[in-house]
């Protein structure tokens, strides 16, 4: 494939990307016992392929250097019965995810800024093949203790009482399980995270805070650059 009949918009490289992506959560659910018996460890390096057709393949990779499109993982036949088999298709569904990213932006390499933005947009829209092949499901409002200044409100709250989208506030995540909610307590209180309440979290310790601990609304969170926490304000405020 040369670049000149390459896919070239952003519409075209998503479409490309989501015909290989089909192909390979084919390769690695629908497929998989016959994926897996085509992964032979005795065998030389084998590569996991999603064509434009939405057609998977497993074969070597190609010989020219350097090859038309980004190649997959190398070899991933020869960790196949050393591993757990979850465990081997997980860690191939990564390796595939990183490919199909790498061949999308390969391809969207004369795209200008918010093309590429959009891009990455479409793509990031869709479940990851990782997400996929081992049941993922999408939580919303679970805040992250590394997304920068940050902070989350009530997915209940009445249109003027929402927080606005800019880089204070944590987009939807993917977790495994949504019990993991509970694993987050107000540094202040010591209480349980609650979808139905608003919080904030520090960007000096990163701890996360009810608002109503703190005295901070959505409203007020939202003309704040960085927030610090009453003790992190505290700490720097000594000499």
């Amino acid at each position: 494939m040369d670049m000149a009949s390459s896919p070239r918009t952003v519409e075209e490289i998503f479409k490309d990307y989501g015909a290989r992506r089909t192909a390979v959560i084919r390769a690695l659910t629908h497929d998989v016992d016959e994926f897996y018996g085509l992964c032979d460890p005795d065998k030389d390096n084998l590569c996991l392929y999603g064509h434009p057709n939405e057609a998977w393949e497993v074969t070597l990779p190609a010989e020219e250097v350097p090859p038309e499109l980004p190649e997959p993982a190398l070899g991933i036949n020869f960790a196949r019965d050393g591993m757990n088999r979850r465990d081997w298709l997980s860690l191939v569904a990564v390796h595939s995810d990183s490919w199909l990213v790498s061949v999308a932006f390969y391809l969207g390499a004369r795209l200008n800024r918010n093309e590429r933005k959009r891009l990455f947009s479409l793509i990031n829209d869709l479940p990851s093949v990782f997400e996929v092949v081992t049941d993922r499901k999408p939580v919303k409002d679970k805040p992250t203790a590394d997304s920068g200044s940050k902070s989350r409100g009530s997915a209940k709250r009445s249109s003027d009482e929402q927080v606005k989208s800019n880089p204070k506030f944590v987009d939807e995540g993917y977790e495994e399980d949504e019990d993991e909610h509970n694993e987050t307590l107000c540094g202040s209180c010591g209480g349980n995270y609650n979808a139905d309440e608003f919080w904030i979290c520090c960007d000096i310790c990163e701890r996360w805070f009810h608002g109503k601990c703190v005295k901070i609304t959505p409203a007020k969170a939202e003309s704040i650059k960085q927030y610090k926490c009453p003790s992190c304000s505290l700490r720097r405020g000594r000499p």
